[in-house]
Formats: C-alpha cells, structure tokens, sequence
C-alpha cells in the first residue's frame, strides 16, 4: 500500500526556514520510505505550485480562510456524516487527508503565549486530521509558555490528542513536559539534516572582493516591526551597522532570508526590508557588500551563509543555516527558541534579546564574535554531528507512526 504524508505549517516560497523543513522532510522520508507522496497544505498555494520540483509532492490550497472555514467544516461532516464522505473528497485537503497515514504540522512556534493571535491558525492546521482520525505528529517546535489563560485551556485540549511531540530545545521541552504528556520527545529542528552542497552557491551573485572578514547580514521584518513599536528606526540602524562593519575593514553580504516573489506584502517577506537597508547604507559601504535582491532556494541561502566568516541575523531558521555550517552567528531576537537551539551548541552568550538590543550592544557583541570566531567555529563544529542525529530521529518516528498505519 502506497504511503501519503500530509504537511502543514511549512512552504517552498516566502520564509526559506519553512521550506528548510519542508525539504529535509522530504528528503528524510523519501530516503526511508521511497514509494511515499506527499502533499503540501499550503498557505502561500500558487507560489509553492510555481516552485514545487518534487514529483511526488502535490500542493493544496490551504490559505487561512480556506483551511479555517471549508477545510475544518468538510472535515468535521466528513467525521459525523459517513455517507457524504464521496462528495467531501472532492475538496483537494479532504481528499488528501482521507487518504494520509499521518499530518506533520511543521509550525515553527506554536501555542505560545505571546501569540494568542495565532491560536485559532495554530488549532485551524491540526484539527481536520484530528476529526478524521489522521495520526498528527508534531515535528520540531517552539511551545510555551503556557502561563496565558487562553493559550493553557487550549494546550491543554488538543496537545494530549497530538500523536506525537517533537520538542526544538530544552527551554520548550520543561514547558510540555510540565503539563505531564506521555507523548513528547525531546529533539532538534529538522532542519538541521538539510543537505547543502558548493553546488548550490546562488547564481550571478558576486561576492564583494576583498581580503576583509565577509559578514552576513539578515534582518527580519518581525524584529523591524517590534523595534519600531519603541520607536526606533530599525531600517537606518542596520544600514548603519552594515556601515560599521566596512569602516572596520570588513565586507558585507545583505541576505533576505524570507522572501515572495512578486509581492511587496511584508509577511514572510524581508525582501522590501532589505532593499531600504540597502539604500539607506552609505556609497561606501554599497561598494564593499552584496546584496541578493531575489528569492532563491534554501539550499542556496545555506550555502551562502557558509561563505560568511560571521553572521548576523534575526531569523530563526537563518540562524539555524548559521549553526549547521558552523558560521559563527551572532542573533537579535525575541523568543526563548533562539536560546534554546544556540544551547545546544554552547553558543547561548550569541544570543541578543531585542529588549537589550541597541547599535552600541550589537557593535560590542559583534566585535567580540569576531575576535572568538576560529574558537566558535570549531566549537559548533563539534556539536553539529549529534544535533543533526538528533534532529534525524523525528524523521524514524514518523516513519515507524507511518508504517504502523499501512
């Protein structure tokens, strides 16, 4: 019997940390089970179908009004009403659904408190396959805390109904593991078993030339919009940084790690952001960077991050891009699943909250990086091997969850 796996949560367009976990998915499961197909329930569906290369991977619409209204409705009937599940099936999720041995949600932060606003999308992604008696298995996430009314009762109703729990760090492991669930498992984000190679270094982008250190930079639209809400200017404060770094003598790589093409709608979308970084940076410091002003592939974007000698982001999966090159990266961000994942390689002192965060801060830590940096590379190095296993072992998970279900 022919295997099917379903996936929310991730994509192929828009935030490239999606689709690092989206094709280490397939990647990883492809290897263990090679007759498997896959389908994509997708928030971005046209634009995933545009950069969709596996054949065996099918994408569904599943924008939030379609998956939070029709897909949920169609399964609830599909649930209580037996004999209209022919008519059902003919709504594309529905069918996949009915057909699959297991969902992965593929949210990288859920159920946390802080983002109640995301609560019903976070529930909206799982219950269809729970009324359709799917297996759900979580793959590695952010979760917790759980201290908000809201986001505890709701935690506390579909968390337990969960399949499986695959915990991205230790920080949201002790958050789960307080609620007492027998199904959770510690591990690592998975995209950490994603491939990269020399062959994907992103075409026509030239380097700056040089003998400086070559600094990677990755700003977010998140962090912009939560440094803006204290009223500083966030777009001139990293041309000024990158400005910095080349009066310092270094040359700089502005990447935008989230990008949709064809769009100036900022969610999962750095790419307008970073084009005003990028005017607002002195002539000089124009001359002395790179700026790839596309969307390419995350493999690509991996790749480049290799190039960088450090690394300077607010995105979590270019981060995580950082980590699994050994890149020494330095992060600005606003959750505790930054800290979690540098923990694993002993690298939590890189982590700078955005409420600590000033150019003063981010000089003196990056000035710090910099004089570490052959110490931290070979120290992420090192930890590398067994957070990849790690991460690998989800992947065994859901093939055993898989093969139970044939």
């Amino acid at each position: 019997m022919k295997r099917h796996i379903v996936i929310i949560g991730s994509a192929l367009s828009g935030n490239k940390g999606a689709a690092s976990m989206l094709e280490a998915a397939l990647a990883g499961l492809t290897q263990r089970m090679p007759d498997a197909s896959f389908t994509l329930l997708s928030m971005y569906p046209e634009e995933d179908a545009a950069l969709n290369t596996y054949s065996a991977l099918e994408v569904v619409d599943a924008r939030p009004l379609t998956l939070g209204v029709t897909i949920n409705s169609c399964a609830l009937a599909y649930a209580m009403l037996p004999p209209l599940r022919p008519l059902l099936r003919c709504q594309p999720a529905i069918a996949a659904l009915a057909r699959a041995d297991v969902l992965l949600d593929q949210g990288g932060i859920t159920f946390a408190d802080g983002r109640e606003k995301f609560l019903i999308y976070n529930i909206a992604s799982i219950l269809p396959a729970l009324f359709m008696g799917v297996p759900v298995f979580k793959c590695a996430q952010a979760m917790g805390p759980f201290a908000s009314p809201i986001n505890r009762a709701a935690a506390r109703v579909f968390l337990p109904r969960v399949r499986s729990i695959t915990t991205r760090g230790a920080i949201t492991h002790g958050y789960v593991e307080d609620f007492g669930f027998a199904n959770v498992e510690a591990g690592a984000d998975l995209a950490f078993t994603l491939d990269h190679s020399a062959a994907d270094v992103p075409q026509g982008l030239a380097l700056p030339p040089g003998e400086g250190v070559l600094v990677g930079l990755a700003p977010s639209v998140v962090m912009q919009k939560k440094i803006e809400a204290a009223g500083r200017d966030y777009v001139r404060e990293t041309a000024a940084f990158a400005d910095y770094c080349v009066a310092q003598g270094h040359r700089v790589v502005l990447i935008p790690h989230s990008v949709r093409t064809g769009t100036d709608k900022t969610h999962n979308n750095d790419l307008p952001l970073c084009r005003a970084v990028h005017a607002a940076m002195a002539d000089a410091t124009r001359a002395a960077s790179a700026f790839l002003d596309r969307e390419v592939d995350a493999r690509s974007l991996r790749q480049l991050i290799a190039a960088c000698d450090v690394f300077v982001t607010s995105r979590f999966h270019a981060m995580v891009s950082g980590l699994a090159t050994a890149t020494p990266t330095l992060v600005i961000g606003w959750s505790h699943k930054y800290e979690e994942v540098l923990a694993m390689f002993g690298a939590q002192r890189w982590a700078l909250a955005y409420v600590d965060y000033s150019p003063q801060r981010l000089e003196s830590r990056f000035e710090q990086l910099l004089a570490e940096r052959a110490t931290v590379a070979r120290q992420l190095a090192a930890k590398l091997p067994e957070v990849r296993a790690k991460a690998a072992v989800q992947l065994d998970r859901i093939a055993q969850i898989v093969g139970s279900a044939a």
